[in-house]
């Protein structure tokens, strides 16, 4: 049984019945769920999940006053629950683990992931906050929320990054897939440096999966998870399997073709969604079309990514050179 199927089952079972009559003026307060940290969160837990910080538990979110005022009180009732369902012994907090499950200040719970109360909302607050943590302040799933003001944060979160924001992202996530992938690694290949051309390829590899996130509108998840998470995404339904077979491919040749395969991909959705007019796989030559098409000063138009020496590089080097990188 996943995870969050055993929560939702713990709750209906045992925890929605004990809430109701321990502090039934509460429970119209409160939103339970599961979401937060952990694979389970995200539904990718298996039976190699089991051994630590797994079992039936589920979360209970309370306003700032209701928390302040009764959250001990409701922290018992969850404490007194049975210790095992349907064969599964209840979640224990271990040592790196606690306050992810039983009773939680909402306000404080979204500020730990976001820095804020109800999560950002300038352009300047979106930039702050660390993809992954969105994901996981996004994760999971809630069964009850009767005020609906817990959720309300999380469906707005969920519409993902103003557009600027998401434009901005995919440049830089372009840049470096350029520079570590089309550039950096077969040059580090041909001069031997085996340790530099990993490095490449790891660089190149998180900031293209990290595209593909963007390009769905979803978070990327911690990097563990990053590529598990590809599957089933709508956009470029074939990158689970593409960076699949560039983690598997051999060194040089083959993965310099898994590169490429993977930024003309990226490229023709890059177009396909009107964020560039180009067409050619070099993915450094997109950045400066799509920052055109930042709308808000705010959010910045500037760059110091010059395109006509990275066309004059390519002309010297048939691997897509950057000339401002050495």
């Amino acid at each position: 049984m996943k995870g969050l199927a055993l929560a939702r089952a713990y709750y209906e079972t045992v925890g929605r019945v004990a809430l109701q009559e321990n502090v039934p003026a509460l429970v119209p307060r409160m939103a339970v769920g599961l979401a937060g940290e952990g694979s389970e969160c995200f539904g990718f837990d298996d039976e190699w999940s089991r051994d630590h910080d797994w079992g039936p538990a589920f979360c209970i979110w309370l306003e700032e006053a209701d928390y302040r005022a009764h959250g001990a009180r409701v922290q018992a009732v969850y404490d007194s629950l049975p210790g095992e369902i349907e064969g599964f012994p209840a979640r224990e907090n271990g040592a790196w683990s606690g306050g992810r499950v039983g009773c939680l200040c909402a306000p404080d719970w979204y500020r730990r992931y976001t820095g804020l109360p109800e999560g950002p909302e300038t352009l300047a607050q979106w930039r702050r906050v660390p993809e992954a943590f969105l994901a996981t302040a996004t994760n999971g799933e809630i069964f009850d929320d009767p005020l609906g003001r817990f959720t309300a944060v999380r469906e707005r979160l969920s519409r993902f990054y103003p557009e600027d924001i998401r434009i901005k992202k995919l440049v830089a996530r372009a840049a470096v897939m350029a520079q570590a992938g089309q550039y950096n690694y077969p040059r580090s290949m041909k001069r031997g440096e085996t340790v530099a051309a990993r490095l490449a390829l790891a660089e190149f590899t998180k900031a293209g999966i990290s595209m593909v996130y963007l390009l769905n509108r979803r978070y990327a998840p911690f990097y563990k998870w990053m590529h598990r998470g590809l599957k089933g995404l709508p956009k470029l339904p074939r990158a689970y399997e593409q960076f699949r077979l560039l983690g598997e491919a051999r060194p040089g040749a083959e993965t310099e073709e898994r590169i490429e395969g993977i930024c003309l991909t990226v490229a023709a959705e890059l177009k396909r969604q009107g964020l560039t007019d180009r067409t050619e796989p070099f993915l450094q030559a997109h950045c400066l079309e799509m920052m055109k098409r930042i709308k808000d000063p705010r959010c910045g138009k500037r760059t110091s990514w010059r395109s006509d020496r990275h066309e004059k590089a390519r002309g010297r080097d048939r691997r897509h050179g950057m000339g401002n990188v050495r």
